[in-house]
């Protein structure tokens, strides 16, 4: 009976094995889920490592508790070389690779009914380079890289997907997120954040309040 996994799920940060030897991963569970049977998780992946992105960042850590709020478990996990994870960073490949062995561990362990994905800038790309093979059912873009990752072969799968983008944007040029966007065939919800920069400072409870009013109803 698989909908009575999450009274097991345990608060924790721990390493599992990977690819490149191991990850760390940093488990929220779900809140008083309205309907035990159908408890989503979502996986968080953080931006560039190279810049100084890890799980501790503090757009992801507002995505894991606006998310963990609205009754979702949460995997925040550091890319390969980063915190406590092993490996070297490899431009994206290797770090699908650990998105791939988060996930297989979260299926193995926790066997959620839905598999959400997130990303912030960097993390963006590598959430969207494996969101359609792991079956998620959903999909989060925060400032995605779009110019600094090659994004023009990628596409959207048809699950609900949303883009948030800050207009202020000084790493991502937000036109580039635009045009992307409106290349794909399937179109994603979009919410645009004039004043907003890349790391959305001062403007971290808004980016809460537009994925609770956009995406909490889901959930009810």
């Amino acid at each position: 009976m698989t909908h009575h996994l999450h009274h097991h799920c345990k608060p924790q940060q721990l390493l599992i094995p990977a690819p490149a030897g191991q990850l760390e991963v940093q488990m929220s569970c779900p809140k008083h889920p309205q309907d035990p049977s159908h408890t989503p998780y979502i996986v968080v992946c953080h931006p560039n490592p190279v810049q100084g992105g890890a799980m501790t960042n503090k757009v992801v850590y507002m995505l894991a508790s606006t998310f963990n709020a609205m009754g979702l478990g949460v995997v925040r996990f550091n890319f390969r070389g980063v915190g406590k994870s092993t490996g070297t960073y490899d431009h994206g490949d290797g770090e699908t690779d650990d998105l791939r062995a988060v996930v297989q561990w979260l299926k193995t362990e926790y066997a959620p009914t839905e598999l959400w994905l997130a990303g912030f800038s960097f993390g963006s790309y590598v959430a969207l380079r494996a969101h359609e093979e792991l079956g998620a059912k959903r999909l989060l873009l925060v400032a995605p890289a779009v110019g600094r990752f090659n994004f023009e072969n990628l596409k959207l799968s048809n699950i609900p997907t949303m883009i948030i983008q800050g207009g202020q944007d000084e790493v991502i040029v937000p036109d580039d997120v635009l045009r992307w966007m409106r290349s794909q065939s399937y179109q994603p919800q979009l919410h645009w954040m004039d004043e907003a920069d890349h790391f959305f400072h001062s403007r971290l409870n808004e980016l809460r309040d537009a994925i609770i009013d956009k995406w909490g109803r889901h959930l009810v």
